[in-house]
């Protein structure tokens, strides 16, 4: 007879049961039932255990709030190294993001040997990483903040230059924990065609094994809903494919990723892919409106541009405070649309204290006003609310009714609503 794993955790083949139910028959028939007692009793340990590890994934610590960082592969994609870590771990501290809450330094796909050693362990590239992911995790852990890497439920990883974690995950868990890992993000590449629900737990349990507190990022596609059994495996989990750089593509994403609302809250994250801010693909109120509404949906805030280099316009995008409040928020409910009608669109979310945020989305392709009553929002008629602009740092006092603004084409506005 032997165990396998479950979605869930341990869980006994069909005919391991099978084989249980008979022996249990046979022994509770006969006068001398002390092994039966037994027998019962160890199957209720086994299933004491599977809660207890189920708990211990739901409660490893982590991802109370969405996770704020950044990730290396929407700008470098495979083109990094370990003076780039450490450069962008020292920007992190100068730009004043890491004092906003950025906290995760995120190694994407390509950072390993396309092998792994004679005794099957993952090798960083020596290459490009000579000092080894141990110490670039002291580096990074001495400037304040924590160290991201990535790997794969398959094979391979995306890229096909390192290999995955498919029938490694004990044993690459206990190696990113002695190295001081603090995020993974595990891919979907090279699979083999099994079902995630599968490949995913395994890692899940052991990262839990490993001893360390390790966000778990579920990079799976949404290819079979993983906000419906994300949370019992991990802490965030990937609802769209790829974003890129591109207007249409970051709208899908906020689009997909809408529809799972219900399943987010804290320790488990609904994901629309990394920020695009910063990159150069679309235009400053673009931008704007991507961050707002990455925001206000409780998406991990992983900034993908080189921010060694920023701007002051980019700057400004991803050091509103006030914006990321509305992420961090204590409550921890996604946001979602609440209204649309030709591309004008209204996105709303509680907020701890009795608030409301609120975002105006102009999404059509010319100047337009967009307005969203009370009962778009829930509010009850009458109700008389103070109006924050989170990009204009303005409060407008005693509003009631409802809320509007002229706004340019692709535009938003961002409130938090406070009755008085």
């Amino acid at each position: 007879m032997t165990l396998q794993y479950s979605s869930l955790g341990w869980s006994f083949k069909l005919s391991m049961m099978k084989g249980l139910v008979l022996c249990l028959l046979v022994l509770l028939n006969n006068a001398n039932s002390s092994f039966a007692r037994l027998l019962l009793n160890r199957t209720k340990e086994v299933s004491m255990f599977r809660e207890q590890l189920k708990r211990t994934i739901l409660d490893n610590g982590v991802g109370q709030t969405p996770p704020m960082g950044w990730n290396s592969w929407n700008h470098f994609q495979c083109d990094i190294s370990e003076a780039l870590i450490k450069e962008t771990a020292d920007a992190m501290v100068s730009t004043g993001l890491a004092d906003l809450g950025y906290q995760y330094i995120n190694i994407d796909d390509c950072w390993a040997e396309l092998n792994r050693d004679s005794k099957g362990y993952m090798v960083a590239k020596s290459s490009t990483f000579p000092s080894g992911m141990k110490a670039l995790a002291d580096y990074v852990h001495s400037k304040g903040l924590k160290l991201g890497i990535y790997s794969d439920a398959g094979n391979q990883t995306c890229s096909k230059r390192m290999p995955g974690s498919l029938g490694h995950e004990e044993q690459d868990a206990k190696t990113f924990a002695s190295w001081g890992i603090d995020y993974l993000k595990y891919d979907n590449c090279e699979n083999n065609d099994v079902t995630p629900k599968e490949r995913y737990p395994r890692m899940g349990e052991a990262l839990v094994q490993s001893g360390r507190p390790i966000f778990y990022s579920l990079c799976e596609w949404g290819a079979e809903d993983p906000s419906i059994w994300g949370k019992s495996v991990g802490n965030s989990w990937r609802t769209t494919s790829d974003i890129e750089d591109k207007w249409d593509s970051m709208i899908s994403c906020a689009d997909q990723n809408n529809k799972w609302a219900s399943y987010a809250g804290p320790g488990g994250w609904n994901d629309p892919d990394m920020l695009e801010v910063g990159n150069g693909g679309m235009t400053t109120e673009e931008y704007r409106a991507h961050f707002s509404i990455w925001a206000l949906v409780k998406a991990p805030l992983l900034i993908g541009c080189d921010i060694r280099a920023l701007d002051d316009i980019t700057k400004e995008l991803l050091r509103n405070s006030e914006v990321i409040a509305v992420n961090q928020d204590k409550l921890g409910i996604q946001g979602k649309k609440v209204k649309s009608n030709d591309d004008l669109e209204v996105w709303a979310g509680p907020l701890s204290d009795n608030r409301l945020a609120v975002v105006l989305w102009n999404r059509s392709s010319s100047k337009a006003i967009v307005t969203a009553s009370w009962s778009d929002l829930g509010l009850k008629p009458g109700t008389s609310i103070d109006a924050r602009d989170l990009w204009e740092h303005s409060t407008q006092s005693k509003v009631s009714g409802d809320i509007s603004a002229e706004l340019d084409s692709h535009a938003c506005k961002m409130y938090i609503l406070t009755p008085n």
